[in-house]
């Protein structure tokens, strides 16, 4: 008999995976990361067909008081502001929840606007802001981290302390005293100038104040890896500071960077809506899940799905991005696979 070997050769092996292809596989089999993403994507379609709902559904304006309309509820005309049957009598009560999609499905607010086209209207601008922030806010401290980390000495200096500077603040003491004085009279930098109640304000203010939050872990990886050989190998054979920021800095900090994004999307959704609720983030005639908590404050004993509707809504999409950023971090961090597979 003649034995036989079967010899494998590179081509018959399966080739490997990148580490980015690895923690999109590891993402696409974690079922919170899934259940997370599609409850986001629901709330975010859901939100942009706001206009469809208002206008086609509702058959109502969301931005105008309604305080002498009427509704149907069971088949009858009823007023959406009914005359104040306890106490003295005096004042309204909106209509409540009605359940149906046509008529004030979540109920009226004060001024007799529908709570349901609102909602929607609102978790358009909460999304947009929390968003939109949290990219510039990563963007931005990415860019300042990697230049301290890297470059050191003076540069590191000077950034530090202006880190130091917006780290001394109460984060929402910082904010609030910005948005005052911004709402007032705008924001004017050279050719950059935003109007007093532009959407721009809140974001720009939301992202300034947490940059230090997401700079200072970057700049800390910078340093490690500014030690680490194969850096040091570049800058020995006289690699540009570009060429190694490009190919072997800024590719070894995008997992931290995009870690830190859903978690700061979060966060700052609920700044927003802190903000919104003390009247120092968006301003009427816009609106959005802060701006109508607020609007329900007065209401919260008699008409508390104003308040709550929206204030569920915040929960739901900030535990929703903490559960996606979990996911994120455990599929791009090597340390949490390898503890996976132990």
């Amino acid at each position: 008999m003649t034995a036989t070997s079967t010899v494998t050769t590179p081509s018959a092996l399966a080739p490997a995976r990148g580490p980015w292809r690895t923690a999109l596989a590891d993402l696409a089999r974690d079922r919170t990361a899934i259940a997370s993403f599609a409850i986001l994507m629901l709330i975010v379609v859901v939100c942009l067909l706001a206009p469809v709902y208002a206008h086609y559904i509702a058959h109502t304006d969301p931005f105008q008081s309604n305080v002498s309309g009427t509704t149907v509820v069971n088949g009858k005309t009823v007023p959406v502001l009914a005359p104040t049957t306890s106490g003295l009598g005096l004042g309204v009560t909106p209509i409540g929840p009605t359940g149906d999609v046509h008529h004030y499905f979540l109920g009226a607010d004060s001024q007799g606007r529908d709570v349901m086209a609102r909602l929607l209207y609102g978790g358009r601008n909460s999304l947009l802001i929390g968003l939109s922030s949290a990219l510039i806010c990563c963007v931005a401290a990415a860019l300042l981290g990697v230049i301290a980390g890297y470059f050191g000495g003076v540069v590191d200096t000077i950034l530090n302390w202006f880190f130091d500077v917006i780290w001394a603040f109460p984060v929402y003491l910082l904010a609030i005293s910005l948005s005052v004085v911004l709402l007032t009279n705008g924001l004017r930098l050279g050719p950059l100038s935003v109007q007093a109640g532009s959407l721009w304000l809140p974001i720009l203010i939301i992202a300034a104040v947490y940059v230090p939050y997401v700079a200072r872990p970057v700049r800390g990886q910078v340093l490690a890896l500014r030690g680490r050989e194969f850096i040091q190998a570049s800058i020995g054979i006289g690699g540009s500071d570009v060429r190694i920021l490009r190919r072997d800095v800024l590719p070894n900090i995008a997992p931290m960077v995009l870690v830190f994004l859903p978690l700061m999307a979060a966060i700052n959704m609920l700044t927003e809506a802190a903000l919104s609720f003390l009247s120092v983030g968006v301003q009427p005639p816009a609106a959005s899940w802060g701006t109508i908590i607020n609007d329900g404050l007065g209401l919260l004993y008699t008409r508390p799905t104003v308040a709550i509707a929206p204030g569920l809504m915040v929960v739901i999409t900030a535990v929703t991005l903490n559960l996606l950023g979990d996911s994120v971090r455990s599929a791009l961090d090597p340390k949490a696979r390898l503890r996976g597979a132990a």
